[in-house]
């Protein structure tokens, strides 16, 4: 019988064929240290499985939307440790050593990095610094972040939240009601192009005003639709 993985690594994906072998073969040690990579597509209309497959562990299909993937993923998953993974976004390179500290914590059930956002608007450091200072203050995680957390603790929260929109917030919300998150200082790097396309201060505010939204009680779906139309 084959030692199961130590990490699982899930990767939701949706037309990223110009990047995804990048993406994954930044994963290549962490896969030679015993993880897992499972990319979930979610109905891309170039070729971003055959291109995902050769370098992933498992390449799946489902339903489109983030929440779904992720939560696809999760259930082929075969570790006990889960870290879902944007398609932008890149690990540092002990991040399985971080991880498996943190959560040799008995009081930490989950956690995330802190973010640096590559890209050319001068305001991304300081975006940066305000998303990671944020974060640990409010326990409230994003995707960027590269959440981790047990498979026992996802499963006791009922996995991501059947939604369009900040998935990531409100499985944030669900675990912090299990432990508050561990909060690892080394960086995860994701892109900036978001911001560099569309102005930083713009799409701060944009951020912002979907989150407030969302606080307020508006529908992750017509929350969606104005991100949709935002952008």
């Amino acid at each position: 019988m084959s030692k199961p993985p130590a990490l699982s690594i899930i990767v939701p994906v949706l037309n990223e064929a110009s990047a995804i072998a990048d993406a994954l073969h930044s994963l290549a040690d962490l896969r030679r240290r015993g993880a897992e990579v499972i990319v979930v597509d979610g109905g891309s209309r170039d070729d971003t499985l055959a291109r995902a497959a050769p370098l992933a562990d498992q390449a799946l299909t489902s339903a489109r939307g983030r929440a779904v993937q992720l939560n696809a993923g999760a259930r082929a998953a075969g570790a006990e440790v889960l870290l879902f993974l944007h398609a932008d976004t890149r690990l540092p390179a002990d991040a399985d050593t971080g991880i498996y500290r943190a959560l040799a914590d008995s009081a930490k059930e989950w956690g995330r990095f802190d973010v640096r956002i590559e890209g050319t608007s001068a305001w991304l450091p300081v975006i940066a610094w305000l998303m990671n200072r944020r974060s640990c203050l409010t326990g409230i995680a994003t995707g960027d972040q590269a959440i981790f957390v047990t498979r026992r603790a996802f499963n006791r929260v009922g996995g991501f939240p059947q939604q369009a929109l900040m998935e990531d917030i409100a499985l944030s919300g669900r675990l912090k009601a299990l432990s508050r998150p561990a909060c690892l200082h080394e960086r995860a790097t994701t892109s900036g192009r978001r911001w560099d396309q569309n102005g930083a201060l713009r799409t701060i505010l944009l951020m912002w005003s979907l989150r407030l939204a969302y606080v307020g009680g508006v529908s992750p779906a017509r929350l969606a639709r104005w991100y949709g139309q935002a952008r």
